[in-house]
Formats: C-alpha cells, structure tokens, sequence
C-alpha cells in the first residue's frame, strides 16, 4: 500500500495522506496540504519531503497515535496513584469534589466518616493495594459493632462513591466494591414496615398541647404538621416567602450547620422550590409572631435565634420537640416524623400520591411510593371498596 496518497477536497483543490505503519496493524495518519502556485510534479515532491520529515518524528517517538497517547497516560495515572494511600487520595481528590458537588452537610458527613472509620481502618494503605475482602471484612465487622443497618449502607454506600472516582478517573485498574455487597440487616435488627408516623388521633392531641406552648414554637410545629416540610426548609422560611393573601408558602430553602461553617442557608434537598398552603389559623398565628419578633429585632427569616436576627440553629427544634414530647406523654416527638405522619395521613385518606410527592419535596413520585408504601397500600384497598360499593348500588 502507498505511504503518500493523492486526494481532492470537493472543490477540487488537493491534499495527500500520509501513512506511517506502526506494526501489528497499527497505522498513523496524517493530512498534508501543499502550498498553492505549485505544479503537480511539484505538490507529490513536496508530499514526499513531508513524509521523510514525519517519518523521522515517528520513529523518534515524537508523534503517536490516539491510542499510544491514552496507553501513555493510563500508565503514568497507574504510577501517581502508586504512590497515593486511601488518606492521600481521599484528601487531595475526593473529598475537594464532593464539596464541590455535594451540599454542605453532605460534604461534611463524607469528611467525618473518613476521620471517624475509614482513614483508621485503610488511610495508609496504598490505593491500588485494596482488595474486596478486606472492604467485605470492614463492613461486617462495623456492623458487628452494633451499628444500625442505615449506618452500615451509608458506610457501604460512601466506599461505593469513594472506590467508583478512582476507577473512572484511572487511579486504579479495578474497582474492589464491585464485588462487596450490601450486608443484609442482622439477625436481632428490627425492620420496620415502612416509617414511624402518628395516628389522626395523635397529631389532633400534638396540636391541642401547641396551644399552651410559646408563640415560635406554636407556629413552627404548625408548619411541620400542616406542610410536611423538612426540619431545615420550616428554620429557612422568610417573611418574603409567605403570601397571606393567598394562603401559602413559598419552600425554598434550608438552614444546616456544620462545625466549618457554622449555621448556613442553602436550597432545599431536592434542588428545587415548592409552593405549599397554610390554613387561616397558622397565618394567624403568624401574622402574632411577626409583630411579636419586630419588638425584639428585625429579621427575613420567621424562626430565628433569641434576640438576634440570625436564623435558628438546626438543633433547636430537635431539642425543644424532645423537652415538649415528655411534657405531654408524646412518644419519639421529632421534626421528621411529623413529617412522616403528614404524608400517612394525607395518602391513608385519599391525597394522590404525586401531590403528596409534590407537596414533601421528593426528587420524584418513586421515593413517595417506596417510603409510604404501607399507606398506599391502605389507599388502594378503599378505592376498591368504595369501586365495590359503587356497582352494588347500580346493582339495586
């Protein structure tokens, strides 16, 4: 086959390719174009010229294929991460891109369990040197522990993330985790058919003892019952946010905190806002509290600190639902059970599951019909009663 070809644009000006055999089937290509005024005699000379000169490059290493060049860079990717350990790569690479592309407390919670059980376990182990039944042995061995099983998925899940970017990124050559399952829960673990919520005749009585509390916190546990919302997403509504004309509320933040940047506000889980309704009573409520907070401070958000301005701090509601769950008989009283008991309520008598989706803020109607599975499930068996009753009155 000839190494310089002859070839013609569609507009007739020409070019030549020029082939340079690699062995082994493996074959460069390159284009040359010759300077226009030039004869035809001349142009194949001046290909020819091109060809010797590249044909030196080649030979001396100085041109190589695509495929040379990736060969080249996995190889030199496989000896930087020789000389990487599990601590080494998880702090210069790993971590830096979860804060990146991870919300705050999300990025913490990864950094924390690097600190707490990873690094301990693997950081000065070479990251290429890792194996999957050392990983399998970690696992069953925290779990051993005592650790509840959402502990021990969220550590499975975590080494999934971590071991998953070096493979793609070709730190190492093989990812271990894939073949390290999920452990199954233990023996002894209860598991619970589907999550803790409060009956009608609960939430009523939660709403009778609101009556005696203070103001904040009367209006604060209103919108967590009458909304669904997420503890952070209640602490980050703003005064902006609540239409009392029209009755609703605009969803479209979170407050969090971490020990690195203290308390912060950032969009809700889901990445998006949500638009929610509130009854007269709790707009009511709150017209009371924003004339109550403007003779202490003037503030954007409805919650905030004692005297102060700032948004309250995440743990707040936590510990006041604890303190008022013993005043009054309530049993496990906290923010997301509240909001586990809204969506049971609302699906057990007859809410649609994707306006209840809708409503709590899920990424999709999928995670609304996983978790509360138990009360559609409830949902379903009245619509076919009342489809039942309904032929039986045709029937009369």
């Amino acid at each position: 086959m000839a190494s310089v070809i002859r070839k013609e644009r569609k507009d007739g000006s020409p070019y030549y390719e020029l082939r340079f055999s690699q062995g082994r089937g493996s074959t460069l290509v390159r284009r040359y174009t010759p300077p226009e005024g030039l004869s035809r005699k001349n142009q194949d000379r001046a290909a020819e010229k091109e060809w010797y000169r590249l044909e030196e490059e080649v030979r001396a290493g100085k041109i190589v294929t695509k495929k040379q060049k990736a060969a080249q860079e996995a190889a030199e990717a496989a000896e930087r991460a020789k000389l990487l350990t599990v601590e080494e790569y998880a702090e210069k690479v790993f971590l830096p891109a979860k804060r990146v592309n991870r919300a705050e407390k999300t990025a913490y919670t990864y950094k924390w369990t690097f600190d707490k059980y990873i690094n301990p376990a693997f950081g000065s182990c070479k990251l290429t040197e890792i194996t999957s039944a050392q990983l399998t042995a970690f696992l069953l061995n925290f779990q051993a522990t005592g650790a509840a099983h959402a502990s021990v998925d969220r550590l499975h899940a975590i080494l999934s993330t971590f071991f998953k970017m070096a493979y793609m990124d070709e730190s190492i050559d093989r990812n271990p985790m894939d073949r390290v399952p999920k452990p199954e829960p233990r023996k002894d673990e209860l598991q619970r058919q589907g999550p803790e919520a409060y009956t009608e005749q609960e939430e009523v009585y939660i709403l009778q003892c609101l009556e005696r509390e203070p103001l904040k916190w009367k209006c604060y546990t209103s919108i967590l019952c009458e909304t669904g919302c997420r503890r952070g997403e209640g602490l980050a509504v703003r005064w902006q946010d609540i239409d009392f004309s029209n009755l609703v509320m605009d969803i479209n933040g979170s407050i969090g905190y971490t020990p690195e940047a203290g308390v912060y506000r950032s969009t809700p889980k889901s990445g998006k806002s949500r638009i929610v309704d509130i009854s007269p009573g709790l707009a009511e409520l709150l017209r009371q509290l924003r004339a109550e907070q403007s003779e202490r401070c003037i503030s954007e958000y409805v919650f905030t600190q004692d005297g102060t301005p700032n948004p309250m701090h995440p743990d707040s509601p936590n510990r006041y639902l604890r303190s008022f769950g013993k005043r009054y008989g309530i049993k496990n009283l906290h923010p997301h059970k509240l909001r586990h008991s809204y969506a049971s309520i609302a699906i057990t008598n007859g809410a649609d599951v994707v306006s209840v989706s809708e409503i709590l803020g899920h990424a999709d109607t999928a995670i609304t019909l996983r978790t509360y599975s138990h009360a559609n499930e409830e949902s379903r068996k009245r619509a076919n009663n009342i489809f039942r009753e309904a032929l039986k009155e045709a029937a009369k």
